[in-house]
């Protein structure tokens, strides 16, 4: 039960870096013209209405996953939206941008 408490209420945040040295999918949710206009290099788009007929490719993977977008709302979405989807390992990377500097 402790345990529990702790999680809920202390918010460890990802070692970034490290997921990504560890193979982690960087997902950018964007459009494919912001998208083009400036990415992380390696990330794939998928921007975030075709999330889901992209599915089968990301658990086939098996990988976790860091979503990003401009500024972390809807890389928000498609957390949920991954997570809802049965995988278990998705991180919110927030905007692109900020992502970036942490990895």
């Amino acid at each position: 039960m402790l345990d529990f408490l702790k999680k809920l209420f202390t918010s460890e945040k990802p070692d970034f870096a490290q997921l990504v040295k560890e193979g982690a999918i960087i997902v950018d949710v964007r459009s494919k013209g912001e998208y083009a206009g400036g990415h992380i290099r390696g990330s794939v788009n998928i921007p975030l209405e075709k999330l889901g007929s992209n599915l089968p490719q990301l658990k086939k993977r098996n990988k976790p996953v860091i979503t990003c977008c401009a500024s972390g709302m809807r890389s928000s979405s498609a957390k949920s939206i991954l997570k809802g989807n049965g995988l278990s390992e998705v991180y919110n990377g927030g905007g692109w941008r900020s992502l970036q500097n942490k990895i």
